[in-house]
């Protein structure tokens, strides 16, 4: 595990510096750090406004006797996503955002339900019924 997260905590902020140069470059050092705000801003507006929504969807699934499976993963993804926009830069605030807009989260969803299924499927991941 250690030896995938390492390269990712050296990569990510590597290519963010880049990004902040080249945005510099660009569009000049105060637009870079207006718009590292603006990203910042309109991330925590989103993340609460999507987080409340899918909360809200949690407790009617349970209040009428469902799993709230899907739900618990919009959670997730919006958890992941807001916390990614929260982090200063301009690559891991385009992931927050495909994170936390429903359509687009929908691929990530899929990509986590298949590989809980495969880690069930190999015996890694098992759920534990209550009697």
């Amino acid at each position: 595990m250690f030896r995938k997260l390492l390269p990712i905590f050296i990569l990510i902020p590597a290519i963010e510096v880049a990004l902040f140069i080249l945005a510099g470059q660009y569009i000049g050092i105060p637009a870079t750090i207006a718009g590292i705000f603006f990203t910042g801003i309109l991330g925590a507006y989103l993340a609460k406004k999507e987080g409340v929504e899918t909360l809200q969807r949690v407790k009617m699934q349970l209040e009428s006797g469902q799993m709230p499976g899907e739900a618990v993963l919009d959670g997730a993804c919006i958890l992941v996503g807001g916390a990614l926009l929260l982090a200063p830069g301009f690559l891991t605030d385009i992931i927050g955002f495909f994170l936390l807009i429903p359509p687009l989260r929908k691929p990530v969803k899929l990509w986590v339900k298949a590989k809980l299924f495969q880690k069930m499927q190999s015996g890694q991941f098992y759920f534990i019924k209550r009697r």
